[in-house]
């Protein structure tokens, strides 16, 4: 029932204000019986106050002028200072707290007291108690400024809160799309290391096994052995990539998932590209540590990255990976003599060069690469490294 009335009421918003405006002027039209002047007399202001009703939403500042004049004039002509006798104006200032801020609905509660309370002090009834015509309205019309104050801080309050709920909902669609990309980039970064370094390693590889067949059978034998390796190494690490984009849930073949390669698997690294004909020397200086696990997996992807640019664009012989531990920090360069084959030039570098360095500054390190003055290339990466442990005092 209260649901279908709220409907016509949403359907019929004029008949519901006509009505509302109705009751309004019957309720305070009643209260000019008791006057002097007779029931008659007190029509013309109950007409006038009711309809200063009227644009009390657009105009409310408007509608609490007419009210309150009406009541004053009301109150003057010894008409009894009753709540319902000055109902419009109440109706009015409750209007203007919902709207308007405070300092304006109390401005207009005090100009609706000096109206009111003075004619009613010097024009009212004998018989009127003084504290019903002075005290009486204080209060009667304090309330609505009150309760309009109260309903005006409380939608603004919901507001406030759609608002932060609106806000936080954007931003947590805005992050998660942001991490979908986020975690795009880093499998495509991953795919393409791995990818890249594999497939420029068994080309290199076959190469060299094709040069060697005619001449050499036995070296070419031992070069597709080594090509079998890669490409069963390139299947284990494609299958472990992939296997991040299982479901949580998932768990089938979790256990068959090979730990993220690190510096540990270096001579893995260095005894594949020496079988495509490319002798890396690696030299450490300082305490050898374990790196933590992401800092190790840029390291060796880093150093992979390097070496395998190497092989794709020179024909370089030999290549330099230096590792140096200081205190809280790894620098790791890899060089190469360039060979007869210059490096092609290209300002920022192609995706291996981007990718390196976005693993660097995500493992809160850094990159940097360039062409060397006596010739070759040189990638050199700084990544943190936690201090070694302190021996304890026996």
């Amino acid at each position: 029932m209260l649901s279908s009335c709220r409907r016509y009421a949403d359907s019929h918003p004029h008949l519901v204000e006509t009505a509302f405006l109705l009751l309004v002027l019957a309720v305070t039209s009643r209260q000019y019986v008791h006057g002097d002047l007779g029931w008659w007399a007190g029509q013309p202001l109950a007409l006038a106050a009711t309809a200063g009703l009227v644009p009390r939403r657009g105009h409310p500042r408007a509608a609490v002028l007419v009210t309150a004049v009406c009541a004053a004039v009301s109150v003057a002509l010894a008409h009894l200072v009753f709540p319902l006798l000055l109902l419009p104006v109440l109706i009015a200032l409750y209007e203007l707290a919902v709207r308007a801020p405070q300092r304006t609905a109390y401005a207009c509660y005090g100009l609706t007291l000096a109206l009111v309370v003075p004619a009613a002090l010097l024009f009212g009834r004998n018989d009127q108690p003084w504290v019903d015509e002075s005290v009486g309205p204080v209060f009667w019309i304090l309330l609505p400024v009150l309760a309009g104050t109260a309903v005006r801080s409380r939608r603004a309050y919901l507001d406030a809160v759609h608002t932060r709920a609106e806000h936080a909902e954007r931003t947590r669609e805005e992050e998660a799309r942001h991490r979908v990309a986020e975690e795009r980039i880093r499998i495509a970064r991953e795919l393409h290391d791995v990818v890249a370094h594999h497939m420029a390693l068994a080309n290199a590889q076959a190469a060299t096994a094709a040069h060697l067949a005619r001449t050499h059978p036995e070296q070419a034998q031992e070069i597709l052995t080594h090509l079998t390796g890669t490409t069963g190494s390139a299947l284990r690490e494609l299958k472990a990539t992939v296997g991040l984009l299982r479901r949580p849930d998932d768990a089938d073949g979790a256990d068959d998932l090979q730990p993220p390669p690190g510096l540990a698997r270096l001579p893995e690294l260095v005894s594949a590209f020496g079988s495509a004909g490319l002798l890396v020397t690696v030299t450490a200086r300082g305490t050898r540590r374990a790196l933590p696990p992401g800092a190790d997996l840029t390291a060796f992807r880093i150093v992979q990255e390097a070496l395998t640019n190497v092989t794709k664009h020179t024909d370089a012989a030999t290549a330099d990976v230096h590792l140096a531990y200081a205190h809280d920090r790894l620098t790791l360069t890899v060089t190469d003599d360039g060979g007869a084959t210059p490096r092609p030039p290209g300002p920022g570098g192609g995706y291996g060069l981007i990718g390196m360095r976005e693993r660097a500054r995500t493992s809160g390190g850094r990159l940097s690469a360039g062409t060397l003055p006596e010739g070759g290339f040189a990638v050199t990466a700084e990544l943190p490294a936690p201090p070694p442990p302190r021996e304890q005092p026996s």
